[in-house]
């Protein structure tokens, strides 16, 4: 993967570097070949990656059950698969524009 995320058919592949710990939960920039998310809950037993999830159902608008953390639910560095998303933050590219 030469950038942070792809597309395999209708599912968003994106590498994540996370962030506990924040003020606030958002979504930060790209650093190298992962897109850094702030997320404002501790890292204590995977609580950190479930509070992540459910912002970024939000974020891009399907449910958390389309959420998948194929790697690093008790990590910083983190792989995840979103099925179908309705909505796309401005620093995803668009499949179309591929």
């Amino acid at each position: 993967m030469s950038s942070f995320c792809h597309w395999e058919e209708n599912t968003l592949v994106l590498n994540i570097l996370g962030r506990p710990r924040a003020k606030k939960t958002k979504i930060g920039k790209v650093i190298g070949k992962q897109l850094e998310i702030h997320v404002a809950e501790n890292p204590i037993r995977g609580r950190a990656t479930a509070h992540m999830v459910k912002f970024l159902a939000g974020e891009f608008e399907v449910n958390e059950s389309s959420i998948t953390v194929v790697f690093g639910v008790y990590n910083v560095n983190k792989q995840l698969r979103i099925t179908a998303p309705k909505r796309l933050p401005a620093v995803i590219p668009s499949p179309l524009a591929a």
